[in-house]
């Protein structure tokens, strides 16, 4: 018979501060890679947001709602959490954008697209 805590540390239901920092940080690298691409040199600020805005916004989901029944898959491979991350992720760029408005909305957008699909496709991946 397997001891209790070593069958809960091999257990995927909750996920630990550090992968979940590890997570965020992937995903706001990816994020800022899309702002570098899309967004002119001119938008520094706003491509730093971008980063600074994803990585806080995965890290504060995800550790916020990491609780077995978020993130049990649903459907194969994909958890509730794994969907809500880059709804999150989405809505905390439009706030800054509605907030600060970008010097060039359409690809501010371009890149809040990008960020988003980069949340679910890393949270997909290492979650």
């Amino acid at each position: 018979m397997t001891p209790h805590f070593v069958a809960a540390a091999t257990a995927p239901d909750t996920f630990s501060t550090a992968h979940i920092a590890a997570t965020a940080a992937i995903t706001a690298v990816l994020a800022l890679a899309a702002a570098l691409w899309r967004l002119p040199r001119t938008m520094l600020l706003d491509q730093a947001a971008v980063a600074v805005l994803t990585f806080l916004a995965v890290l504060l989901w995800r550790k916020s709602a990491n609780m077995t029944q978020l993130n049990d898959d649903g459907l194969t491979m994909f958890s509730a959490n794994d969907w809500l991350a880059p709804v999150l992720t989405y809505v905390t760029l439009g706030l800054y954008a509605d907030l600060r408005a970008p010097a060039d909305p359409r690809r501010f957008g371009q890149v809040q697209a990008l960020a988003t699909i980069a949340t679910l496709a890393v949270n997909v991946i290492t979650i």
